[in-house]
């Protein structure tokens, strides 16, 4: 469910106020993840890379109470459930964007993400749930990728991560990932805190 909210009655106030008017309110931080446990657990279930990172992203996220905020020109909304925006390669050879309803049970997640990633696919429409804070995500797997700077245009004010190839060592198989917010929403210690819990699920996995 998504409620309007004053963001004088938040705790983004002094952002809101700092940074709504500025016209590049865009933070981009970029970190390097160990993901070998990832990429263990997708080899011995079965279930995709793409699936495992945004659970874990979604997980992450779901403890940080800022993700549940969006601001909107000068409105600010709260939403009580997240999904994970993914971006599908369609059968006309073009991209359709779908939202996956985040779940802590990863196999609803799984199955969800299958059903609808796959409909948009072969249809080439897309699913919006706007009921939900979006997060979202773009993987481009054909190349190795240092950073990602995303587009600014105003309308889209969701957080938004994107990877490329991961990276695979002797010891450790590693991942850089760029998270892009709007500086209204939360502040690089709410991001650094993401970010981290982030790590953590991937190694929990």
């Amino acid at each position: 469910m998504r409620t309007e909210v004053n963001p004088k009655e938040t705790s983004r106030a002094e952002a809101f106020s700092m940074w709504m008017s500025s016209p590049m309110p865009m933070v981009t931080f970029v970190k390097t993840f160990e993901i070998s446990r990832l990429c263990k657990v997708s080899r011995k279930t079965g279930l995709k890379f793409n699936v495992l990172m945004c659970w874990c992203i979604g997980k992450a996220a779901s403890s940080v109470d800022e993700f549940y905020l969006l601001p909107v020109k000068d409105h600010m909304y709260r939403y009580d459930k997240l999904a994970i925006n993914v971006i599908v390669p369609n059968s006309k050879g073009g991209i359709t964007l779908c939202d996956v309803p985040y779940s802590d049970d990863i196999s609803q997640f799984n199955a969800d993400y299958h059903e609808i990633t796959g409909t948009a696919a072969q249809t080439c429409e897309g699913t919006s749930l706007e009921d939900r804070m979006i997060i979202g995500t773009s993987a481009m797997p054909h190349t190795e990728l240092d950073c990602i700077i995303n587009q600014y245009t105003g309308r889209y004010n969701n957080p938004f991560l994107v990877w490329g190839r991961y990276r695979k060592g002797l010891f450790k198989t590693t991942l850089p990932l760029s998270l892009q917010f709007h500086h209204a929403q939360m502040d690089g210690a709410h991001a650094c805190r993401f970010l981290e819990n982030l790590q953590d699920e991937i190694r929990r996995l």
